[in-house]
């Protein structure tokens, strides 16, 4: 990887989370409250923290934008792998010196084309019965394939969230109310639902990116800015889950946005259902059906140099991301502390000023007197106006590059299916040549592979997609703020210059 200075870093990167655990308890402990009084720092394996922390340490000012350390993300992808390593590559060394008819398997049990299930895909070794409602197009739109539209797009909203108690008081814990628009009913989902659902759905789709919750728990109970900072994240991940149009029909979060809060049998129920989906793995590549007849089918080596051109730009966006976080959070610090104090000093030598005019005692004066020491509440006025200004614009910022740090630490795996895909069709067309293997099974194979082919390009498409969207309107907010902001500073500025007009 790169070394941390190169992406204008003063910490080393540390590995991102590791393989992510879904969490599967048995039903009794699904109740229990393991999620409450946790902290990020006593959880081994805890994501890192996504987000600058914003509390003031000890209460000073001086801690309230700590550094956030999202070199951690560089990359690193679900799998583990560490952040810059290049993935083994799909074919376990099966070459021309292998006499055996059949292409060889992976030997690296744990590379991801083989945990996702793509390798014993693309080798005819999935069989199920695919039902109707589990079936996903791709579709080929203007700029080649993409996930056909949800026919019935919707939205949903996070509430504000509620402290709520159980055991008679015993146990609290917060709930967040869900107001989907297709339903117009409200749910309340507590976080550990959400981590729930975000770890079936990564294990259901692998070449989909299932977008990373905010962080768990930030140390302090319930804190009002972290609790407000978390809702910002989990609205984010509510809108690309709902945006997404294979994500948003998926059985597990329609049951997760509709099942009734109240109805614990029903939740129970759906619950379970969702973690005996057979359609994982392997299994999802069944699902999908992809466009057909002539012209139809993709060129590999096309899509080889399509995939790669898309993994050297998350690679750069990841980096650039990282180092847009860093500095937006340094400017945010010196914002809150430096600015502010700067201004306030300058404040308080103007009234300093005021002060040792007043004591001339000439009447005529007392204009001049009072306008220097409206100039002085001005500068103070100006000082608190850049300490409350990156809650408006620079944080949400922040919260929108922590999503995509989250997305673009998926995509290496990703890529790595769509990659192991590739190299067992170009074994298979070696395998033909030398007459190992009937022309018949290499055409399966081929067609298994364009079939994960055109999902990865899809969902390439997608995620180009809703980035537009998401930089488009965040960077629109941003600079609309920025000039809000300037114009309150002018204001207070003219406010004291009328001062002087009557002196």
């Amino acid at each position: 990887p790169l070394p941390p200075a190169a992406a204008g870093f003063p910490f080393p990167p540390a590995p991102y989370g590791g393989s992510y655990q879904p969490s599967q308890g048995s039903d009794d402990d699904w109740d229990d409250d393991w999620d409450d009084s946790s902290t990020v720092a006593d959880e081994p394996g805890a994501l890192g923290s996504s987000y600058p922390d914003y509390e003031a340490a000890g209460g000073g000012a001086s801690g309230r934008y700590r550094m956030s350390t999202r070199s951690e993300l560089s990359l690193g992808s679900r799998g583990g792998h560490p952040a810059g390593h290049p993935h083994p590559p799909g074919g376990g060394g099966g070459g021309g010196a292998k006499s055996s008819a059949t292409v060889s398997r992976n030997l690296n049990r744990f590379s991801t084309f083989v945990k996702s299930g793509g390798e014993a895909f693309v080798l005819g070794e999935a069989s199920g019965f695919v039902k109707d409602g589990d079936k996903l197009c791709v579709v080929l739109g203007p700029r080649g394939p993409e996930w056909q539209e949800n026919p019935y797009p919707f939205q949903c909203s996070i509430e504000d969230p509620t402290k709520q108690t159980k055991f008679k008081g015993m146990k609290s814990y917060i709930a967040y109310k869900l107001v989907p628009s297709h339903t117009g009913q409200q749910v309340h989902r507590r976080y550990k639902h959400f981590d729930w659902l975000y770890g079936r759905l990564a294990e259901k789709f692998p070449v989909i990116s299932v977008p990373h919750l905010p962080e768990k728990q930030a140390t302090g109970r319930f804190e009002e800015d972290f609790i407000s900072k978390r809702r910002k994240g989990l609205a984010w991940w509510m809108d690309h889950m709902c945006s997404h149009p294979v994500l948003a029909q998926c059985d597990a979060f329609q049951h997760f946005l509709t099942c009734p809060s109240t109805d614990e049998k029903a939740w129970k129920q759906g619950k379970r259902k969702a973690e005996k989906d057979e359609m994982v793995g392997a299994n999802f590549f069944l699902t999908i059906s992809v466009p057909t007849g002539p012209g139809a089918s993709l060129d590999l080596q096309e899509v080889e140099s399509q995939v790669d051109g898309f993994k050297a730009f998350t690679k750069k966006m990841d980096e650039s991301a990282l180092q847009l976080n860093h500095t937006a959070n340094e400017f945010a610090r010196k914002q809150v502390t430096g600015f502010k104090k700067e201004y306030q000093k300058v404040g308080h030598s103007f009234k300093c000023l005021s002060q040792a005019f007043e004591l001339d005692q000439q009447a005529f004066s007392a204009g001049l007197n009072q306008a220097i020491a409206f100039t002085a509440e001005a500068y103070d006025a100006i000082g608190d106006l850049f300490a409350d200004q990156p809650r408006q614009d620079l944080d949400p910022v922040m919260d929108l590059l922590a999503l995509y740090q989250g997305h673009l630490a998926n995509f290496p795996d990703i890529i790595h299916v769509q990659k192991g895909a590739l190299t067992k069709v170009k074994e298979s067309k070696r395998h033909v040549e030398e007459g190992k293997m009937e022309l018949q099974k290499a055409e399966g194979i081929q067609e298994r592979c364009n079939i994960i082919s055109f999902a990865t390009l899809a969902e390439i498409n997608h995620f180009h997609k809703i980035r537009v969207r998401d930089f488009k309107s965040q960077m629109q907010h941003f600079l609309q703020q920025q000039i809000l902001f300037f114009q309150k500073v002018t204001q207070k500025l003219e406010e004291a210059l009328h001062k002087y007009d009557s002196v």
